[in-house]
């Protein structure tokens, strides 16, 4: 956590771009190093980025194409890139000023043919990638383009274990938010992997590490809006706790404060806390998936639908609005209504999936009078 705010502090008060982010950080890993591979994304409305941290004070970046989303599990996943561009004009690349030497030097381009694959330089293909990250890039490439490529059966151009997924791939239609999530929620859902799997066969269930994993803490989806003025385009939705079992709400960014159910987090477990509440309706859940997961379900779109109209009906008061501090003051309120909201129907999924799992207690017994 420490690291992770230092980082941030030290980037964020200079830059006024993604393309400055990258530059940004670069300069700091050139001057400072760091001790361990890495990646973080730069979003603007423009561009994203990715940059790698590649080992001691050497990185590399790529712009995103704007038709392509990317799939990024913990491994490093870059699988192309135009060294010369990097070097020279940054168009869509950028490195470390020594890059190319530091390549050399080590022989660290593996390629037959002439190209630089920077997963197969700087990353891993161990076994443990092959449970733990490359099934769940396959999952992702799966649901966004499930009719491009096959990715089942004995003559699968791609499986779980494939350590040449591509990192970018152009969607089979528009991504939406709701698309993110469930992809960030997944646990191999219509697979042989997924562990909620009533028929499923011993040897492959759960076999995987899910996307949705128990240890989720949190989910940030920060959509940049080209169609809403530059002031409240920005919104952060925001979710707690296992993403197989959690609700994402949206939330205006540039404000001053947070509402209290979701600033209010502290050691001490309670239902006034959106964190604490989404743990418990993630654990009580898992243990009563069956009779639970419609209520899931349900708490998922009223949370989402909800928000989408709370954002439409804030966004066109913001317009209206003339005067800025009027403005702000508005995106704060829009943010408690919309922390209300959700801490409603949070409650109301705690309860109904405290009943579906008290009824699965071991002591539990009924008797007819009748």
């Amino acid at each position: 956590k420490g690291k992770k705010g230092t980082l941030v502090a030290s980037i964020k008060g200079y830059i006024h771009s993604a393309r400055e982010g990258v530059e940004r950080l670069g300069g700091l890993l050139e001057k400072y190093g760091t001790y361990e591979s890495n990646g973080i994304a730069f979003q603007d409305v423009d561009e994203i980025w990715w940059l790698e941290t590649v080992g001691g004070h050497h990185w590399i970046a790529r712009k995103v194409p704007d038709d392509v989303y990317a799939v990024m599990p913990n491994q490093l996943g870059l699988d192309r890139f135009d060294l010369g561009d990097a070097l020279a004009g940054r168009k869509n690349y950028m490195c470390s000023a020594d890059m190319k030497e530091f390549i050399g030097r080590n022989h660290l381009n593996l390629s037959l043919e002439g190209g630089l694959n920077p997963r197969d330089a700087f990353g891993s293909h161990d076994d443990a990638d092959h449970v733990y990250n490359t099934p769940r890039a396959w999952y992702m490439l799966r649901y966004f383009n499930p009719r491009t490529k096959v990715w089942d059966g004995p003559n699968a151009d791609f499986t779980p274990r494939s350590d040449d997924l591509p990192w970018c791939m152009a969607p089979e239609k528009k991504i939406t938010p709701e698309d993110v999530k469930y992809a960030l929620s997944s646990h191999y859902q219509g697979t042989p992997y997924d562990p909620y799997e009533g028929h499923g066969s011993p040897a492959t269930k759960g076999i995987f590490r899910p996307i949705g994993v128990n240890r989720n803490d949190f989910m940030a989806l920060i959509q940049m809006r080209p169609d809403v003025p530059g002031e409240f385009r920005a919104v952060e939705w925001i979710a707690f706790a296992s993403n197989a079992f959690n609700a994402m709400a949206p939330f205006y960014a540039n404000v001053s404060a947070t509402p209290d159910y979701l600033a209010n987090t502290t050691a001490e477990v309670s239902t006034g806390s959106f964190y604490w509440s989404s743990r418990m309706i993630a654990a009580m859940a898992d243990a009563s998936y069956s009779t639970s997961v419609f209520h899931i379900e349900r708490y998922q779109l009223a949370v989402e639908a909800q928000g989408h109209a709370l954002l439409n009906r804030y966004d066109e008061k913001l317009r209206r609005e003339a005067d800025g501090v009027k403005r702000a003051a508005l995106r704060e309120r829009a943010n408690r209504e919309i922390a209300d909201m959700l801490k409603r129907e949070t409650a109301d999924t705690l309860g109904k999936v405290l009943f579906e799992l008290s009824g699965r207690m071991k002591n539990a017994y009924s008797r007819s009078d009748a």
